[in-house]
């Protein structure tokens, strides 16, 4: 999600920066608005990408669980194997 907003902010700063030589607001520069957008699309960017490192060091795993019926006993016998990644 913090990539798509930080290429859209990158964008959106660029096109203010290099492209409009006009104020289009009086007392607003709309060159230094895009300076803080495309900073602003950097650090979504950087957010983004410590976000899914941080998904990836947890402790994450695949448990696959199966359930059988004894037929000499007649009793469910449950079976859970942990897969650590």
């Amino acid at each position: 999600m913090y990539i798509g907003l930080g290429i859209f902010l990158l964008v959106l700063g660029a096109i203010l920066y290099f492209a409009v030589g006009t104020t289009v607001v009086a007392g607003i520069n709309l060159s230094v608005v895009g300076i803080i957008c495309m900073v602003g699309g950097v650090v979504a960017i950087i957010l983004s990408f410590l976000q899914q490192s941080a998904s990836r060091n947890r402790g994450s795993f695949t448990a696959t669980r199966e359930t059988q019926v004894d037929p000499a006993t007649g009793s469910r016998v449950e079976r859970t194997d942990v897969d650590p990644h």
